[in-house]
This record gives structure tokens, C-alpha cells and sequence, in this order.
């Protein structure tokens, strides 16, 4: 197979003619064979965009010729749409603040290039890595900012997940409105609300998340492109610091825009931890919606949709194995949340160390709540509701009685459950029928009655 021979700090390798990548690529997927897992591909996407703004903008003030920076731009929108996947075989937990993934892209994009110029893959002197694709550039302006690139197009894609969840949640809302049912507090029999309400409430908690998880995208708007090594500039031209900005949204279609503390920005992460926290609300929000279905499902007030066989040994059993992947989606997603936070506080003095971890736990508790929602929301479309069944536990709970208080005081109406428990009352409907007579029971727990905010 024919050979090229590449050169770096630590001497030559021997690579095959046609590899995508070159030497730094080459010993860095030697050393951090970790199997981690390979570094984000939305973070490659993210990343090439940025090396495209980056060329642009050395194309405008002349330091890439035009025809370099015509063949790298169009490498750039390549890998940007996702082609090339197996020229970034890197570990995501690489150590060096994700210089070597910076590396890989660097040297890919060169050598797309030099494709596109009919010049064989790794002839340096016409399209370089670092002169030209990495030119006025560092790991710790572009690694940071891409990540920030690819967490707001995964945020997006989140809320729009959020948002489907809400809609069908709501669509259980409206087609349970009239069905009333028994609420529960500290894993007992409370007091009547419509089954409606239940799946109303849940609705409303993932609407936040659908809210947060939109707005958390400002707090990953201000980058630090054009900082270089840590925030001074220094070995840019003052034109491409302003410059290369301005390319970035343009690239993007994103506002994003250049922080006013350059060495800030780079040294300190928290930015990520904020949209973590944010998206870790989203978990807990999952995992109680998930946990409250199936223990809805157990009691018999709701059926969840038929999936698959739930046993080895026990035929015809059935598991809501949906909501417990999604409950399994949320702890994991609260796991990252965790890693971000350590890798964000282990940076030291001007550099954050531990972006490739963090970058990979950000996105991966994204998309895992985005993939977790999504999937939630058509489990819960096919959800029916068992109106018998949530009639029996109503009447079977003596908290129905508290539907009384506002009319005889809340002395009487202990008296009146003491009672009717001395009595072995089964049917409390049927027991306060008696008392007060049908119509008055009837009044009360009708389901306008309870969707009314108060009584009247």
C-alpha cells in the first residue's frame, strides 16, 4: 500500500497515501484508546463551521489565497453536513483541553482541500493544517466556541422535543377532562380532581422545560473566538479578531457574539454548567412524569400502550417499559449534569482542561433528554384512561369528605369520617348520598366543579 511520511516534534510516521488525517491525528487515536466513546459528531459539525468563519474571514483580510480558501471553505461545509465521519477517529476523553481534536480537524479539512486543488493528501507546503486551516487560531478559542455552536442546534432541537410532549400531554388533558378521578399525596387517597388535571399539571411542568431549554441558548451566545490562547489575542491581527465574528454568525445563522472579557471567557466554563442545571430540571421533570404514569398504570386509572413482551418466564405479562427508559433517560442526563459541573471547576488558572468530557456530557445529556421526550410523547398519545376503575378509588377514599369542609367546618366533617370508618364504609359516595342527598354529591364532584379554581 502506498506510504506517505509525515514529520512533527517527535519525529516521522509512516501513514497510508489516502488517510484523511495526518501525524497529530495519528498519535493522539494511539494514546487515548480509552474507548470512551469518539468525540461528538455535532461537535465535529459545530467545529467545522467554525473553521469556516475562521476562513473567511483570513480569506477577506488576505492572508488565504483564493483558491485555498475556496477548496478548505467547501471541505468546511462537508463535514459541516455530516460527510466524512470516519476521518475523526479520536476518543473523546482525550487529555489536552481538545487540542487534538482541533488537530484532527485541521488536518482533515487540509487534506479535503487539497482533494478539491487535485493535489495529492498530505502536500503541506500547498494547503497546511496549521498555517493555513488553523491560521491566527487555537484550541482554546475554537474548541470552547464550537461547543457552544453545537449545544444551542442540540438545545433547539430539544425544545422542539418538549414542545411535542407538552402537546400530547395536553391532549390527554383535554380528553380526561371529564373523567373524575382520586388525587394522591404521600402515596395515599387525597382529595377528587379530574384525570384531566393530573396529565394538565404534568403539561405544565414540561412547558417550562420547553421554555428554559429555549432561552437557556443565550447564555452560549457570547464566545471567545479570537482569543487564542487565553483571551489575550495574541498572534491575531486585531482586523480578524473583529472580523472572524462577524463570520461566525453568518456561517452559523446564529447572534452570537464576542465576549467583552476575552481571558474570562476562556479561562472559566460556567456558562455550561448554567445550561446543564437548566437541562437537568428537564430530568427530574421526566423522571417524576415517568414514575407518576407508572404508578398510575398499576393502580388502574390509566393503560399505557402495549409495547412488548414483558417476560422470560411469566407469559402474558406486560412491563411500561417506556417510562422506565425514560426514568432511566433522566438519571443519566443528571449524571452529565454532574460531570459538566467537575470538569467546569477543574479548570486551572487560564484554560479549562476538561472540555472533551464536558463537551461530550453536555451534549450527550441533550440529546438524551431531546431522544427521551420525544419518545415519552408518542408513548403518551396512545394512553387510555379507565373511568370505572378511577370512579371505584374515589369512592373507596374517605378524603372525598373533604369536598364538605367549606359547608359544615372541618370538626364535622372528622366527626362524619370517624364515623362512617366505625361504620366500615366501602362507598363514601353512597355514604355522604345519604347524608346530604344526591344532588348536593352530585354538585360537588362534577367535574366543572372541580376544574373551578376554589368553590363558590
Amino acid at each position: 500500500m502506498p506510504e506517505r511520511r509525515e514529520h512533527d516534534l517527535l519525529g516521522e510516521l509512516a501513514l497510508p497515501a489516502e488517510c484523511p488525517w495526518g501525524i497529530h491525528t495519528e498519535r493522539a487515536r494511539r494514546n487515548f484508546a480509552l474507548g470512551g466513546g469518539l468525540v461528538p459528531p455535532q461537535l465535529i459539525r459545530a467545529y467545522a463551521q467554525v473553521k469556516k468563519a475562521c476562513c473567511l474571514a483570513n480569506a477577506e483580510l488576505g492572508f488565504l489565497g483564493t483558491g485555498v480558501a475556496a477548496a478548505l471553505a467547501a471541505a468546511c461545509d462537508e463535514v459541516a453536513a455530516g460527510q466524512h465521519v470516519e476521518a475523526f477517529p479520536l476518543d473523546a476523553l482525550q487529555g489536552g483541553a481538545g487540542t487534538s481534536t482541533n488537530l484532527n480537524l485541521n488536518e482533515v479539512l487540509a487534506n479535503l482541500a487539497l482533494d478539491r486543488l487535485g493535489q495529492p493528501r498530505g502536500t503541506w507546503q500547498v494547503v497546511h493544517p496549521l498555517d493555513h486551516v488553523n491560521c491566527h487560531q487555537s484550541t482554546n478559542d475554537t474548541y470552547p466556541t464550537a461547543l457552544k455552536v453545537a449545544s444551542i442546534h442540540a438545545l433547539r432541537e430539544a425544545s422542539a422535543s418538549f414542545q411535542a410532549l407538552q402537546g400530547a400531554l395536553q391532549r390527554r388533558e383535554q380528553a380526561f377532562a371529564g373523567i373524575v378521578s382520586l388525587g394522591r399525596t404521600e402515596g395515599m387517597g387525597a382529595v377528587p380532581m379530574t384525570l384531566g388535571q393530573m396529565f394538565g399539571a404534568a403539561a405544565e411542568a414540561v412547558s417550562r422545560d420547553r421554555w428554559r431549554t429555549f432561552k437557556c441558548e443565550e447564555r452560549l451566545r457570547v464566545v471567545n473566538l479570537g482569543g487564542t490562547a487565553i483571551g489575550t489575542g495574541l498572534g491575531a491581527p486585531r482586523a480578524y479578531i473583529f472580523l472572524v465574528i462577524e463570520k461566525l454568525r453568518q456561517v452559523t445563522g446564529l447572534g452570537m457574539s464576542r465576549a467583552e472579557n476575552l481571558p474570562g471567557e476562556t479561562a472559566h466554563a460556567d456558562a455550561f454548567v448554567e445550561v446543564s442545571g437548566i437541562l437537568k430540571a428537564a430530568a427530574v421533570n421526566l423522571i417524576k412524569i415517568g414514575r407518576d404514569l407508572r404508578l398510575q398504570h398499576m393502580l388502574g386509572d390509566i393503560r399505557l400502550p402495549v409495547v412488548q413482551a414483558g417476560s422470560s418466564i411469566m407469559p402474558g405479562k406486560v412491563n411500561p417499559v417506556v417510562v422506565e427508559s425514560v426514568i432511566q433517560a433522566g438519571m443519566r442526563a443528571c449524571a452529565e449534569d454532574a460531570l459538566v459541573a467537575q470538569c467546569a471547576a477543574g479548570g486551572t488558572l487560564q484554560i479549562c482542561e476538561f472540555l472533551p468530557l464536558l463537551a461530550q456530557a453536555l451534549l450527550g445529556e441533550i440529546d438524551l433528554l431531546a431522544n427521551a421526550a420525544r419518545l415519552l410523547a408518542a408513548h403518551v398519545d396512545g394512553i387510555e384512561a379507565d373511568a370505572e376503575v378511577c370512579t371505584r378509588h374515589l369512592n373507596a377514599s374517605p378524603g372525598i369528605v373533604t369536598a364538605w369542609v367549606p359547608l359544615i367546618g372541618y370538626e364535622a366533617a372528622t366527626a362524619l369520617v370517624q364515623r362512617g370508618t366505625k361504620e366500615g364504609v366501602m362507598d363514601w359516595r353512597a355514604f355522604l348520598e345519604r347524608e346530604f342527598g344526591t344532588e348536593k354529591v352530585a354538585e360537588l364532584l362534577r367535574p366543572e366543579s372541580l376544574l373551578s379554581l376554589g368553590y363558590r
